[in-house]
């Protein structure tokens, strides 16, 4: 054996000495050292490209702040979610607008269908790893040097969380080293389930059925199929799960909420399918039930295309959008310690927290329950669209800005009106307008315009009756002002009317205007104005404070009728005056309530006043302005109201109340115009607003027949008493106004007025008639047309009742009075001085008729023979006949106040002609013999000439 090795030995020698085997033996080292030295610089090579792309990293994300654990936490559940809004009794109404739509969801109510479709979709690894799967990253990277056209998702759940919630979707190397950078750091401060649950609540699937951007799993199992994401089956959920990868490819729905063609509907089947063979290749379906569901027809569950609310309700969409973000603006501010008020004084301050609180109302997810009773609410907007009498629609053109082609735009009577619950100031209902493609102005709550005559009893009577200045049935005036007031030269609707002084309750009832404004001059002085501004009248101007034609609603900025059928509450509410409002409270996502309004009451007047003006009011519909709508209404219950119009009628209101609700309604155009018409086809505006305001109130009587129409009846106070006084002075009853027979009884508030001074308006008095009044006499009044003993107006008693405003004291008795035609004024009658003007006699049988002269101071006529004999003398009252005696000739003058008398009138003749006398021949006139002239005739013709 040895032997064997030895020659063994000697053999590998000999070959080891042989040229060929060093030469191989030389290579195999050269390609050892060759190999070892290409491993080195490859080692070397990698440690220097890790060390560059570490480098290059960390110059990526050089700018990426550290985040701590509680700050990226923070962002990542920060997804907006979309605020609802309600009627009372937590009935839904839908979604605030918003550029997304979204509700949040957990996890524990999404079906586990779903969460396998996503994770199967787009995160296979997702439990496993640690942010990132580092071959998918790579894999991206190469794709993207090679410019590869072909790109396979390389993001994970994490990453795309960071992605949507922490950064952008700008395409870049910085953007994407950051998203790995923080994904790593995610996962080391969530839960897998934290993740995922964020993920499902923030990821986008196209539009739902209204046609609205939408995010999260629950907002898209609501939108597309109508269903809660936990009750999703598998096609459902396989079909939301591919939405992600093209949203707006694969959503079903338009952006006006229509359902897509087949066409266009066939890549989100087809994506939905992918979805399903992935589930089967992961492992989460059988083949059966792979089978099952790529044949479903997931169009049938698509659900129905759904009007938005701001297309259903767009009037009560945006109206509590509006005022949720003031209640918001306002909360905002005080968490910044800035006072409330500031916003209404600073219109910086004010915007800047109004776009803070439009950012939280439309992503906070809030829910915003309104005060808005549903069915009130729909009844009402059927009868606004169907009330026949609205008026004339009128016609323009205009060109439309986006097309430039010219349109024909309608111009109709619009409408607001509202419903308030009088103790809580509960809005029940509105109507905003008549149509909101047409005008989308809240008629209601937003449109400003004067209120005409139902600012009397907020203004003049109420305050009046406040500050002890009248009662109700206390005398008013009703004459024209003797001059201009700051060139303001009002009159009553009725242009000459004037009925002189008048009751109070029965000058608001037919609402007469000259008796408001003398009523309101009489208290201007006490700013009764801000009696408005505590009414919550928002807009005021100082001039409001001071105008005369304010009493009359002639507001500089008008008003609305919300706050027009507040103030009327307050009367209602015994002078409490009780802020009208539509939201009751605003609740966050947690549940937590964040708002919830408080009533706060503000005493404006008296009971006893509120209680003397709704009595007043009542008048209004039992024989007033408001007749038409009592007789209207279907049901009977303790009304007030007043009524009013404006200028030309370019507006007409009616508000009124029960214990219970206060109903305003206003008419008018946008551009105002006059409501009147000159044809039958519509009834006069008054009429109009009186019908729709019985037509509303019989309506919502109808949804609530115990509330609306309730039998409770307005309570007098205990300092409310009826009392007696003289119907033209308001003061106690004198002899002298008794025998005249002026005693009238009314409500008073014995707190502050009753009356009590002795009556001071009538005296003894001598006097003339002049067109039917009687005036005092002047010292040259023929005595023969004077009436002794007669009853006059005290002189003193008639400048206050003018006051500074002056007038007619001839107007001033009331028309319907026994005295109006001969009590005598207590003022001289201003006489101009000239003899009046002649008048035409004419004969009828033995009776004398002439005209009457034209002027204005005439207190009778005289009739004379022309022979200067007096015939006859009548006063003014007395007619303008007299009969004579057939054989002689007659004239009539007019004789004035002051004694003047006029031009004596055509001659009437009733005498026997002369006899004829024959001419005498020529050749006798020698023979005829002149007669003597009579000298009393010459001195006849004198003083006729003389005259």
């Amino acid at each position: 054996m040895k032997d064997w090795f030895m020659q063994i030995n000697k053999k590998i020698e000999s070959l080891a000495n042989m040229k060929w085997m060093r030469a191989f033996r030389i290579t195999g080292g050269v390609i050892w050292n060759l190999a070892l030295l290409l491993l080195i610089l490859l080692a070397a090579l990698t440690v220097f490209a890790g060390a560059v792309g570490a480098g290059y990293f960390a110059s990526l994300v050089k700018e990426e702040p550290l985040r701590s654990k509680d700050s990226m936490r923070e962002l990542i559940f920060n997804y907006e979610e979309t605020s609802e809004i309600y009627f009372a009794d937590n009935i839904y109404i839908g979604k605030l607008r918003t550029d997304l739509e979204r509700r949040e969801t957990s996890l524990k109510d999404v079906s586990p269908i779903v969460i396998d479709a996503v994770l199967a979709t787009e995160d296979e690894y997702f439990r496993e790893h640690n942010g990132i799967v580092p071959k998918a990253v790579l894999r991206g990277l190469l794709q993207d040097i090679s410019n590869s056209s072909t790109q396979t998702g390389g993001s994970t759940l994490t990453q795309q969380l960071i992605k949507n919630q922490i950064l952008t979707n700008e395409v870049s190397y910085e953007r994407k080293a950051k998203e790995i950078l923080l994904a790593l750091r995610l996962e080391k401060f969530m839960t897998k389930q934290e993740i995922l649950e964020a993920y499902l609540n923030i990821i986008p699937y196209g539009r739902n059925a209204s046609g609205r951007n939408i995010a999260g799993i629950e907002t898209a199992a609501d939108g597309i199929f109508g269903i809660k994401a936990s009750e999703l089956n598998l096609p459902q959920a396989a079909y939301i799960a591919g939405i992600p990868q093209a949203p707006f490819a694969h959503t079903p729905f338009t952006q006006q909420g229509q359902l897509k063609t087949e066409k266009a509907l066939q890549p989100g089947i087809d994506r939905m399918k992918t979805v399903l063979y992935r589930m089967k290749e992961v492992g989460y379906i059988s083949e059966s039930e792979y089978q099952e569901a790529i044949t479903y027809d997931i169009t049938q569950d698509f659900r129905e295309p759904e009007a938005r609310p701001e297309d259903r309700y767009p009037w009560l969409t945006y109206e509590l959008e509006n005022r949720a973000k003031k209640i918001i603006a306002t909360m905002l501010a005080e968490q910044d310690g800035i006072d409330p008020k500031r916003l209404q004084e600073e219109s910086q301050l004010l915007e800047k927290y109004t776009i803070l609180a439009d950012r939280d109302v439309r992503s906070k997810g809030y829910r915003i329950y309104s005060t808005i009773n549903q069915q009130m609410y729909d009844a009402m907007k059927t009868v606004a669209e169907n009330f026949q009498y609205y008026g004339h629609t009128y016609t323009t053109t205009t060109v439309d800005k986006e097309t430039g082609e010219e349109i024909t735009v309608e111009m109709p009577v619009q409408v607001g009106s509202v419903v308030i619950e009088n103790k809580t100031g509960r809005i029940l209902s509105f109507v905003g307008g008549r149509d909101f493609n047409i005008e989308a102005l809240n008629h209601a709550t937003q449109a400003y315009r004067p209120n005409g005559s139902t600012m009397k009893p907020l203004l003049a009577y109420g305050p009046a009756i406040e500050y002890g200045k009248i009662g109700a049935g206390s005398p008013v005036v009703d004459v024209k002002f003797k001059r201009d007031f700051d060139n303001y030269s009002p009159k009553n609707y009725l242009e000459n009317e004037e009925r002189g002084i008048m009751p109070a309750r029965e000058a608001l009832a037919h609402s007469q205007n000259l008796t408001a404004l003398r009523l309101y001059n009489d208290i201007l002085s006490n700013r009764p104005a801000e009696y408005l501004a505590k009414m919550g009248f928002s807009r005021l101007t100082e001039i409001d404070y001071v105008s005369l034609a304010t009493a009359i609603g002639g507001l500089t900025n008008g008003t609305t009728v919300e706050e027009n059928t507040n103030a009327f509450a307050t009367l209602a509410n015994g002078g409490q005056f009780i802020d009208a409002y539509m939201i009751d409270k605003i609740v966050d996502l947690d549940g937590n309530i964040i708002y919830q309004h408080e009533i706060e009451p503000t005493e404006v007047f008296s009971p006893e006043t509120s209680y003397i003006v709704t009595d007043m009011l009542r008048d209004v519909l039992d024989y007033g302005t408001g007749t038409r709508a009592k007789s209207t209404l279907k049901f009977s219950s303790d009304f007030a109201a007043k009524t009013g119009t404006t200028n030309d009628y370019k507006d007409v209101w009616l508000v009124g109340y029960n214990p219970n609700i206060s109903l305003g309604v206003w008419m008018g155009y946008d551009q105002p115009r006059s409501l009147y018409t000159f044809n039958n086809t519509y009834y006069q505006p008054s009429t109009r607003v009186n019908l729709l305001w019985a037509t509303l109130m019989n309506t919502i009587y109808d949804i609530d027949p115990e509330f609306i129409g309730t039998k409770e009846r307005f309570e007098k106070p205990a300092n409310v008493v009826s009392a007696s006084f003289c119907g033209i002075s308001g003061l106690a009853p004198s002899t002298a106004c008794s025998s005249a027979g002026l005693v009238r009884s009314d409500l008073f508030n014995r707190n502050v007025f009753l009356p009590s001074l002795p009556d001071d308006s009538l005296v003894s008095s001598s006097s003339v008639t002049i067109d039917g009044k009687s005036y005092s006499a002047l010292p040259s009044t023929p005595s023969e047309f004077i009436t002794m003993g007669g009853v006059g107006l005290n002189e003193e008693f008639v400048k206050r009742m003018l006051g500074s405003l002056g007038g007619d004291p001839a107007k001033l008795l009331p028309n319907n009075s026994s005295l109006s035609s001969s009590t005598v004024t207590g003022a001289a009658f201003n006489a101009d001085n000239v003899a009046p003007e002649p008048v035409t006699v004419t004969l009828e049988g033995n009776t004398l008729v002439w005209s009457k002269s034209a002027s204005n101071d005439v207190i009778g006529y005289r009739v004379y023979s022309t022979e200067g004999q007096l015939i006859a003398t009548n006063r003014f009252e007395q007619g303008r006949r007299a009969q004579i005696a057939i054989g002689a000739n007659y004239y009539v003058v007019a004789v004035d106040i002051t004694g003047l008398q006029s031009a004596p009138s055509n001659i009437i003749e009733t005498a026997a002609p002369p006899p004829v006398i024959e001419e005498p021949d020529i050749d006798d006139t020698e023979n005829i013999v002149p007669e003597e002239p009579d000298i009393d005739d010459i001195e006849d013709e004198d003083d006729e000439q003389v005259e």
